[in-house]
């Protein structure tokens, strides 16, 4: 156990790359180095990540962790997956709220946005190419667009999506006259805790209680209007229909921070989407930045840090904490749910759903980051943005490369900025 707890501590410190990257990551330290879990339970153990809402990589870590310890090799896993990324953007965020208002600050900050609008244009061809591989996923990407751009929420986009793809598999399989599970190539691996739905109720009990302590002690002590209990029940919700990535999320997440609350502004959002795409950890830690510049501008007792680390702390529990629940309840049957043909449809259809989702925040970024209020073209930022892309998406530069630009930039505007001050 404490060979494996280092090894967490250390995959936490260095999976940068995204969930490809944080993936290949596990693989190359689990299976092929160290060959302490076989290829073909670890690609049952993907396969199932594939199929929860939530951050893949972090999950597979759980995962990993679970068929290797059990429950303390879970939550080892886990949590130091999450731990040195949640620590790190805290500290950035802290800065970017504490010295925001400066010009030279602000201007800095600007220079990641047309970053921003690349990389989601990027993210968006790699998973369009993934997920729209029959028409009635091309069909159901645009109607996801143009339900979210009439204001639909995400929560009930993402669930229609899956009712289409179930029904679709009921279906294809009547006319076809085949059976609703696959059958099995290999004989299943034999898991660290037999199937039992008492364990498995035993558990989400206490996962479910876990849970939502945090959220009722706001509610009791702060109050029914305040941030906290905000951030408490809406990122809970947001944590049940991160199908897909932090990427299918992001429109919803965006939208409801910035028009519905009001915890922050759209260039904090990009500024923080950057930042969590070049720091370890899951993508999806760009809640926690949201949830601390929230309570930052709601100080608790005239300290916004204090306010600040409790947001931060109270957004990354909930994000996170479902994540175990779904491993620690769900390992035990992963052969079942990884094979039936019905859920695979419906994930399909989310994760077309998802390509509308990413067109959305896409249009929404672009919006913000290259125009101005009244849409008069930024044009510095249009020519950075086509830079930045074509840098990513032609020339193949790797995430860190292109903000290391953005930064360059930034500092650049910034100096630019600050001499315009003196000036003035």
């Amino acid at each position: 156990m404490g060979r494996a707890v280092a090894l967490w501590a250390w995959i936490g410190l260095i999976s940068f790359g995204g969930p490809a990257g944080q993936i290949a990551l596990l693989h190359r330290e689990l299976v092929e180095r160290r060959r302490w879990i076989p290829e073909g339970r670890f690609l049952n153990a993907l396969n199932f990540c594939m199929l929860l809402p939530g951050p893949e990589a972090q999950q597979l870590a759980t995962y990993c962790g679970w068929m290797l310890h059990g429950t303390r090799g879970a939550i080892a896993a886990g949590a130091l997956f999450v731990l040195p990324s949640a620590v790190l953007l805290f500290g950035l965020a802290w800065l970017y709220a504490a010295l925001g208002a400066l010009p030279q600050t602000e201007a800095f900050f600007r220079a990641f946005e047309p970053a921003v609008v690349a990389i989601v244009l990027v993210a968006l061809v790699r998973v369009a190419k993934r997920a729209l591989k029959r028409p009635l996923h091309v069909v159901i990407a645009g109607l996801a667009l143009v339900a979210l751009a009439l204001g639909a929420p995400f929560p009930a986009v993402v669930a229609t999506a899956a009712l289409v793809g179930w029904c679709d598999a009921v279906v294809r399989a009547r006319r076809s006259r085949s059976t609703v599970a696959a059958p099995r190539e290999s004989p299943a691996p034999r898991a660290p805790t037999r199937p039992n739905p008492w364990r498995a109720l035993r558990t989400a009990v206490v996962c479910a209680v876990l849970w939502w302590t945090p959220v009722f002690a706001c509610w009791r002590i702060f109050g029914g209007d305040s941030v906290f209990l905000e951030l408490g029940l809406f990122f809970s919700k947001a944590a049940l229909v991160t199908f897909g990535g932090a990427y299918a999320v992001l429109p919803y997440i965006a939208t409801a921070s910035v028009e519905t609350y009001a915890w922050t502004d759209p260039e904090a959002v990009m500024v923080g989407l950057a930042l969590a795409e070049t720091t370890p950890g899951p993508l999806i830690m760009v809640t926690q930045w949201i949830g601390t510049l929230a309570a930052w501008n709601d100080p608790l007792g005239g300290s916004p840090v204090l306010s600040a680390a409790l947001g931060a702390t109270l957004v990354t529990w909930v994000t996170f904490l479902p994540c175990f629940l779904f491993i620690l309840v769900g390992a035990p049957y992963v052969e079942h749910l990884t094979q039936n043909t019905r859920l695979a449809s419906a994930l399909a259809a989310i994760t077309a759903a998802v390509v509308g989702g990413i067109v959305s925040l896409a249009l929404w970024f672009a919006r913000r980051a290259l125009f101005e209020i009244d849409f008069e073209p930024r044009w510095i930022a249009i020519a950075a943005a086509v830079a930045f892309w074509y840098a990513l998406a032609r020339r193949k530069w790797s995430m860190h490369a292109v903000v290391g630009a953005a930064a360059g930039l930034g500092l650049v505007q910034a100096l630019l900025a600050e001499g315009v001050g003196v000036r003035g």
